[in-house]
């Protein structure tokens, strides 16, 4: 340092008053800075603690966070599992990573490659060990998958700067929640936006001794001993993708129903898949209900039932495991729902949207907070919806983007032995909607060529087309049972997107040989009455 008008070197003592003035001013600026940098957040987040706190850290509400997170906004997720009766936890990530969709499918897959061992021996294939499951090998190893995706999705909040609280939070107000975390304790936050995406549990029966002798898909998938003999109570897709996987494994299994199965989805679809798995050794239960549970002597679980309708006599009979699969219920009451003035169904016990303000269709009655996902009244209950719909709430929250979630023409799959994947009406809800006359519905059976060398699964494979003859045939529903019906219908979804019509099928060339082909072919209606099994080729 030197003075700009004497060219004489200052003094030490001088050198050090002008440095620490000079780091004093630039100190000084900075604090000033910070200051209103916190002055500008404090303002835009009205002094709340969060732009926007999450209630549930599933896939919904994850993919939620870190959009809001991208758009610049403070955010937080909280997310805490109490736990089974059977003392079952999870890590982060809901239902669907968990104790749902991917160690369902995984499970499913394990299925499968036993099928596949059968089938390889008409392909040539030559070994002499006997085919069995281990049954531990295959949970440890789905188990390590799971965890890894736990950790992946708790780095990614790190990485998305959100910041993961494992607490329930219950509502206070409508800008407040209570969090409490496993070890009790207690503090307060507050937000100036709340999406809860809570999801749900496993329902009960409500009969005695069935929480502590019963388990649910919650506890299945990181079951550490083999399920032996097993009892699966319900006709949901749950139930009934359980129960394939578990009669594909080995185990002797029966599912009891007490009116049909897979309510809400085309029911000649669901009879089929129930015909089929009976043909592969589940056995079924029908028109009956369980009406008391208990431990025998010998460590077994006696189960009694009786038939829906009260009339006929009671019977029994004694299993290893008895899978409780009889739908969910909303956590809306488990996060204080009620005390932040939320309007619930009474029936359902979800939040109810009201197609209003920038939430639209997952806008609460409250203006600051919003639902997606499975807690959401009148939606599908499906992972990929939870995800789209909370991408989206985000962008038009923090983005100034006005893109509402489309609830029409969601394709899904249900994989049960005997895959089923649909998009659209089911038959019956097309009759009701357009009318018999305005209906008109092709359909074929089929066998995939992969199965003719083994021989097996003729005519197992079932498609169905139902188009609304008085718009040119637009195609308004679409069926397929069969294999890899998720792939097959993720492609075919974009169709009834775009309002395809039967003409439209018709001139798309299909890929040979391939089952999803069939689609392009289609020329058989049902109102003819003529012959729609499959010829293979």
């Amino acid at each position: 340092l030197s003075s700009v008008h004497d060219p004489q070197p200052l003094s030490p003592s001088v050198r050090r008053t002008i440095l620490s003035f000079r780091f004093l001013g630039v100190a000084a600026r900075r604090v000033a800075r910070m200051s209103r940098i916190q002055e500008m957040v404090m303002s835009s987040s009205g002094n709340y603690d969060y732009d926007l706190l999450v209630i549930g850290g599933g896939s919904g509400g994850l993919a939620c966070s870190k959009e809001a997170a991208a758009c610049g906004a403070k955010v937080a997720v909280c997310d805490f599992v109490t736990p089974t009766p059977q003392g079952t936890i999870w890590g982060l990530g809901g239902t669907c990573v968990n104790v749902g969709c991917i160690p369902k499918k995984l499970m499913h897959q394990a299925c499968l490659l036993g099928e596949a061992i059968e089938d390889a021996r008409s392909f040539g294939w030559e070994f002499d060990e006997k085919k069995s499951h281990n049954w531990e090998l295959m949970v440890e190893n789905v188990q390590n998958h799971v965890k890894l995706l736990n950790f992946r999705y708790r780095t990614e909040l790190r990485t998305k700067k959100v910041e993961y609280l494992n607490a329930r939070a219950v509502f206070v107000d409508q800008h407040t929640v209570e969090l409490t975390d496993k070890k009790g304790k207690v503090t307060m936050k507050t937000a100036e936006n709340f999406v809860v995406a809570t999801g749900g549990r496993p329902k009960y029966l409500g009969l005695p001794n069935e929480r502590e002798l019963c388990i649910t898909s919650d506890d299945l998938f990181s079951l550490q001993t083999p399920p032996g003999k097993t009892l699966v109570v319900g006709a949901s897709y749950v139930a009934l993708e359980c129960a394939g996987f578990l009669a594909g494994l080995g185990y002797d299994t029966t599912v009891m129903m007490r009116s049909i199965p897979l309510r809400g989805f085309d029911q000649q679809m669901a009879e089929h898949i129930c015909w089929y798995m009976g043909e592969h050794g589940v056995k079924f239960i029908r028109q009956c209900i369980p009406s008391s549970i208990e431990k025998t002597a010998d460590g077994k679980i006696k189960v009694s039932w009786k038939p829906t309708n009260g009339e006929g006599e009671e019977q029994s009979d004694t299993y290893d495991t008895v899978l409780i699969a009889i739908g969910r219920y909303a956590l809306t009451e488990e996060c204080g729902a009620a005390k932040a003035g939320l309007n619930i169904h009474p029936s359902s016990k979800k939040l109810i949207g009201i197609n209003e303000g920038i939430g639209h269709t997952e806008q609460t009655n409250v203006p600051n907070i919003f639902a997606i996902g499975d807690v959401l009244e009148g939606y599908p209950e499906l992972t990929p919806v939870a995800i789209q719909a909370g991408r989206l709430l985000a962008r038009r929250i923090f983005n100034n983007e006005n893109k509402q979630m489309d609830y029409l023409n969601v394709p899904t799959a249900v994989f049960t032995p005997l895959e089923y994947g649909c998009c659209g009406y089911s038959e019956e809800d097309a009759l009701k909607a357009f009318g018999e006359d305005n209906i008109e519905v092709y359909h074929a059976a089929y066998k995939p060529l992969e199965l003719t060398v083994p021989a097996r699964g003729d005519n197992a494979g079932y498609v169905k087309l139902i188009v609304h003859t008085a718009d040119s045939e637009r195609v308004v529903g679409m069926h397929y049972l069969g294999w890899n019906a998720g792939e097959v219908l993720q492609g075919f979804g974009l169709a009834l997107k775009l309002k395809a019509t039967k003409d439209d099928l018709d001139n798309l060339v299909g890929i040979h040989p391939t089952s999803a082909e069939i689609f392009t072919t289609l020329n058989i209606t049902k109102r003819s009455g003529e012959d729609w099994q499959g010829d293979g080729c």
